[in-house]
């Protein structure tokens, strides 16, 4: 008895989650689009900085830190000057745009 109790239970389960399968009609084309990080960055002398550039590195903003290494990034529409910067043991990086402003 307890044979015919568990067989009819299991089928009654298999009957319950039998998988039905669904014809698919069609499908649109759609686009996939991936944007990836394309930020280019150029080397620059720090002597070639543009002189509002400068001009904010020597401002008491940055006052005692000493310009080490400088690049042109371009970044999607964002054009900006990484500036590697030192004072003593500590370092650190700075973002200007070419009107001398802080770009965050």
């Amino acid at each position: 008895m307890k044979k015919f109790i568990l067989s009819a239970t299991f089928l009654a389960f298999a009957g319950f989650s039998a998988v039905q399968a669904s014809e698919v009609k069609e499908l649109k084309n759609t686009a996939i689009i991936a944007v990836q990080d394309s930020a280019v960055k150029t080397p620059v002398k720090l002597e070639e900085l543009p002189e509002p550039v400068t001009t904010a590195l020597k401002s008491d903003a940055y006052k005692g830190w000493t310009a080490t290494e400088a690049w042109s990034v371009k970044e999607g529409t964002k054009e900006y000057y990484l500036i590697n910067v030192k004072k003593e043991a500590e370092t650190g990086s700075v973002k200007i745009d070419k009107d001398g402003k802080p770009v965050q």
